[in-house]
């Protein structure tokens, strides 16, 4: 038996594992005690890698579709095909005929990839971007005025955080990048304060100070009263702002009997929250995919979390929120040369099929796919490594439309139901079988970067998938940019070229496994943007124009949540049941029992799941957790609602209903 170092690379935490493998068989992971930043801890899906290399389902070999079959074949034979139809569409079409879904965790992969979507040229790019995560960049742009600052919370100092619509024991944070999560929460809760808002007692509010249940989609107008009482008691930044009239105004409603009401909260615990924050050093707070999964209602409240910092001295400054400053890019070296955006934001033109949609960051809503592939717009799509059925909205149109594609090229590692829609099948190495580093450097809770050798060798055909895309990308005749030749370069040649110009070299990674900057709080750069800029912008339009739009929510709606054994599409086969969470009071006006199916309903579609009567849930909302292929959350989302700034599906907050099964 050998034991090999190396990290987990299933979600942004990325905490160092030690793998022991035994000629060809991976037997176990455990958590690295040596490891810097997660100092031994590991979670059940990281320690789920052995049963995910050995997965029965697992894929070895190309497959091609002939006469309407999946097909086993060679690589050359499947790239040639591929390449061949992809040129006819391209020659045909143009380059815009040929979308691209971009969802991996590959370093080399993922560069590879945009390589050869800038060298075809086409403008439909998607990613889970539009799926979970648009109001953080959003409020970025208009409040920071740079799409790339990437807050974290100051975790060693902070003595006041909010959670909002985020689980981390569970979910460690997802873009919050929270290694240990529980003893992390707990040390917090110790010194300071932690309150979380979630419409259920989570995992992380059994651990906190204080925890409040208001009504799905009304985070917005806590933290707006809670913004609107710190206005009144006198701001404590000594940073510059603007807005503040604007901002004032915007707020003004916001009282304590109107927030009461529209959160169905206790006036008192809302007076009692107000209270704490008031006497807070600062107040640092992290938002969630139940906020961001909100569509425009995800964007307000991202944006009166962001003031709410701003206001009481949190933004930059020591047990607050710090800004990623990247280990490859390094921002700051740009100084007065970073961008500052407009007021009004950084949109770009969308498809033509669907004229309300706009592009955000260079991506096209996910939304968007099936109305584009109707309308004949796009004929292709390259699957970099998402599982598309349980992740894009509407399922019931998402399918049809996969199967009219001319080529659907998909790169996976488990045979699943995206892969079953698939013309072309490309078998790529999962995560122990290929040297990686972590890439993601900004959705890191350090300024660091890791190297990991392959652990062990990759099974049956399978490729690196930066390969795959430089083999193709040579077949369709492009130049893929010097990143490395598929004939004669190995995975760490690619990955050198990636960390050219970096804070260290890629020797120096490999030789010690992981390498870490020291991250100056307050960070000059930030405070001289801001400063450029003539200070945050407190009441951005587009935003304010938002918050006075928005309606109370149904009375009774579907939120998300994510599960300890589960991250999105992965690890199906953990068998963590898809149960639907349910307040007993909305149980019993259903006629639902516990552990009995359910039939939960919306505008789009339905899913049938097991009930579970809960009353760590409020009343009405129904919990159903993401990713599945039973019980798929997808099909009560609806393509046409979306937040049309940003192109945001809403995925939480549906109205349902519920049905005896």
């Amino acid at each position: 038996m050998q034991t090999v170092r190396s990290f987990c690379r299933v979600c942004t935490s990325v905490c160092g594992i030690l793998v022991d493998v035994e000629g060809d068989e991976v037997l176990r992971v455990r958590g690295d005690q040596d490891h810097p930043f997660s100092k031994g801890y590991t979670c059940a899906k990281g320690r789920a890698l052995p049963q995910l290399h050995h997965h029965p389902a697992r894929l070895e070999t190309p497959r091609m579709r002939v006469d309407g079959q999946l097909q086993d074949t060679t690589w050359d034979i499947c790239l040639d095909d591929l390449a061949t139809r992809l040129r006819a569409i391209i020659d045909e079409h143009g380059p815009q005929s040929v979308g691209i879904y971009f969802s991996t965790m590959e370093s080399a992969g993922f560069r590879m990839a945009e390589a050869l979507h800038a060298a075809i040229g086409t403008p439909a790019k998607f990613s889970p971007l539009t799926i979970d995560g648009t109001a953080k960049p959003l409020v970025s742009d208009l409040v920071g005025g740079f799409i790339g600052l990437s807050g974290r919370t100051d975790l060693d100092n902070c003595d006041f955080l909010m959670l909002v619509g985020v689980n981390p024991v569970v979910s460690h944070g997802h873009a919050i990048s929270m290694p240990n999560p529980t003893g992390t929460v707990r040390d917090i809760a110790k010194r300071g304060q932690v309150w979380v808002i979630d419409p259920r007692r989570t995992e992380t509010a059994r651990l906190a100070t204080g925890h409040l249940a208001p009504r799905p989609s009304t985070d917005h107008a806590l933290l707006a009263f809670l913004v609107r009482e710190i206005l009144i008691d006198g701001v404590k930044t000594d940073v510059p702002v603007q807005g503040l009239g604007e901002l004032t105004a915007a707020v003004e409603p916001f009282t304590l009997e109107h927030t009461a009401s529209l959160t169905d909260l206790a006036p008192n615990e809302l007076a009692k929250l107000a209270t704490a924050v008031r006497e807070a050093r600062c107040v640092a707070i992290e938002t969630g995919t139940g906020v961001t999964m909100t569509a425009e209602r995800g964007n307000v409240t991202q944006w009166l979390a962001w003031v709410l910092m701003i206001l009481t001295g949190a933004m930059n400054r020591p047990g607050g929120t710090w800004f990623h400053p990247g280990f490859a890019y390094q921002m700051e070296a740009f100084g007065e040369f970073l961008p500052i955006t407009p007021v009004e934001g950084s949109f770009g033109p969308g498809p033509s099929s669907r004229p309300e949609a706009q592009a955000f960051i260079n991506e096209w809503p996910c939304a968007v796919l099936p109305d584009e592939i109707a309308a004949g717009n796009i004929r292709a799509l390259i699957n970099v490594g998402g599982s598309l059925i349980t992740s894009l909205p509407e399922t019931g149109k998402l399918i049809p439309a996969l199967q009219n594609l001319e080529v659907f090229a998909s790169t996976e590692i488990i045979d699943n139901e995206t892969t079953q829609l698939a013309t072309h099948v490309l078998p790529t190495k999962d995560p122990l079988e290929r040297a990686d580093i972590t890439i993601h450097d900004i959705l890191s809770s350090r300024v660091s970067v890791q190297h990991t050798p392959a652990v062990v060798a990759p099974v049956g055909e399978r490729r690196s998938m930066w390969w795959v895309f430089a083999e193709l990308g040579q077949r369709l005749g492009y130049d893929m940019g010097g990143l490395g030749d598929p004939a004669t370069s190995s995975d760490d040649d690619v990955l050198s070229v990636l960390l050219a110009g970096a804070r260290c070299t890629f020797d120096e990674v490999v030789a010690k496994g992981w390498a870490e900057a020291p991250q100056a709080l307050p960070a000059p750069w930030v405070d001289d943007h801001i400063g450029r800029m003539g200070g945050w912008r407190l009441a951005p339009p587009l935003l304010v124009d938002q918050l006075a739009a928005l309606q109370p929510p149904a009375p009774l709606v579907m939120v998300p949540r994510r599960q300890r054994k589960k991250l999105n599409g992965q690890l199906d086969f953990l068998g963590e049941a898809a149960e639907i969470m349910i307040n007993p009071e909305d149980s019993r006006a259903a006629g639902i029992i516990n552990g009995q199916p359910v039939t939960v309903r919306s505008v789009s579609g339905e899913l049938t799941g097991v009930a579970r009567v809960d009353d760590t849930i409020r009343r009405g909302v129904v919990s159903i957790p993401h990713g599945h292929h039973t019980a798929n959350v997808n099909r009560l989302t609806n393509k046409d609602d979306i937040d049309t700034v940003t192109g945001m599906v809403r995925y939480s907050g549906i109205p349902v209903s519920l049905h005896p099964a």
